[in-house]
């Protein structure tokens, strides 16, 4: 379960703020993201995941009785808490704005909502923060995430390797909270089922030359090696000089090392390499990809599907709550995201807000089947995916 804090005096900000729109004809809700940083790559498909629900539930009219529903964004890289903090306290104290999506990497997030959200009870939903940390946050009951925790992807990368016959490998992380959950995660789960680890060990980003990196790494050996980086930075610095060097050919990708950046970048180099990457085959994909094509991006793209879950499940509980005060809605948070209630999948938000204005309940399906499980986050499945001819295709779902 989730610690609860005390809430600040900063408390005041909200109420002199945010919740003059309570009583207002227009209601604000903030995007931020890593536009620029080690994650860039994987802003944009997000971005265009939550303005489609946005804009989906502002083009209805059906909002909290018809109010105006406007998207305001900042970019918060994935690097720096304090830019991270900035962005969200413009949202709270100038923005005025009720609900935070966002943000996209672990330490972003964490730094805005221990230093914004939770001292002005604001309640923030992250499409891509799989911290572990973030799972027993101090956090007044404000924090969701739609997506699964990295206990959960420490084990069902362990799994994959163990059953591809991968008995040893070398580990190299991004030295953050997400790059060190998710390796000792995995090295966890991997050495509890009979593997071994041969190195655990942390890297920079933003270095121009990851020989040195790469050459202890290779000295510890290990059947390939599972890269825990990010897809515009470190990690990629790692792989290029692993194959640079000949240290590693074959490789493991996490998720934020999955996606278009890796698969451009490397192309076939990559063949045999697998990763994982939160992800559905359920029916919600499916009906998704046709509001990205008309909206201008990649509906298939990582955490594009989660934050257009993110943003509806932010938007369907003030419709629920009757309210868009934080102290309120945030109790329908679950409600809305789990059953009992009319599953609701993409391009049905109007439906959905229908039904609850007429006291009805929903079950949001949305783009990747979320289903909310304590404390707040996405129970969670895994699409696993193999670079076969220079394209990471794929081959199953966990």
């Amino acid at each position: 379960m989730k610690k609860f804090l005390l809430a600040s005096a900063a408390t005041a900000l909200v109420a002199g703020s945010a919740y003059a729109a309570g009583h207002s004809d227009e209601v604000k809700v903030g995007l931020m993201l890593g536009f620029t940083g080690p994650a860039e790559s994987y802003a944009p498909p997000m971005a265009g995941g939550a303005r489609a629900a946005v804009k989906e539930v502002a083009e209805s009219g059906l909002f909290l009785g018809g109010k105006k529903l406007t998207l305001v964004e900042g970019d918060s890289t994935c690097a720096d808490a304090a830019i991270a903090t900035s962005v969200a306290e413009r949202f709270v104290t100038a923005d005025g704005v009720s609900g935070i999506i966002g943000a996209l990497c672990s330490g972003a997030t964490t730094a805005a909502l221990q230093n914004v959200a939770v001292p002005n009870g604001m309640v923030m939903i992250s499409p891509s923060a799989t911290s572990p940390a973030l799972s027993t946050i101090e956090d007044n009951g404000l924090f969701f995430r739609a997506t699964p925790s990295d206990a959960r992807q420490g084990a069902v990368m362990a799994d994959i390797l163990l059953e591809e016959g991968i008995t040893s490998v070398a580990v190299t992380y991004t030295n953050n909270d997400y790059g060190k959950g998710l390796a000792d995660s995995f090295e966890a789960n991997y050495t509890a089922n009979g593997g071994e680890v041969t190195i655990n060990a942390s890297h920079e980003d933003g270095k121009g030359d990851y020989s040195a990196e790469v050459g202890a790494l290779a000295s510890a050996g290990g059947d390939l090696l599972v890269v825990v980086g990010y897809a515009d930075q470190g990690g990629k610095g790692i792989i290029q000089a692993s194959l640079d060097t000949g240290a590693f050919d074959t490789f493991h990708l996490p998720d934020a090392m999955v996606g278009f950046a890796t698969e451009a970048n490397f192309g076939a180099d990559l063949d045999g390499t697998m990763g994982q990457v939160p992800g559905t085959d359920a029916p919600g994909g499916d009906l998704y990809t046709p509001i990205g094509e008309a909206n201008g991006f990649d509906a298939t793209a990582p955490f594009s599907p989660e934050s257009y879950d993110a943003a509806a499940i932010l938007l369907l509980a003030m419709q629920a709550a009757g309210s868009n005060d934080p102290a309120v809605y945030k109790e329908k948070m679950f409600d809305v995201a789990n059953a009992p209630g009319e599953q609701i999948f993409p391009g049905e938000l109007a439906k959905a807000l229908e039904i609850l204005a007429n006291g009805g309940e929903v079950d949001l399906v949305g783009a990747s089947a979320v289903e909310l499980i304590e404390p707040g986050e996405a129970s969670g499945s895994y699409r696993v995916i193999k670079t076969v001819n220079g394209k990471q295709e794929t081959i199953g779902y966990r």
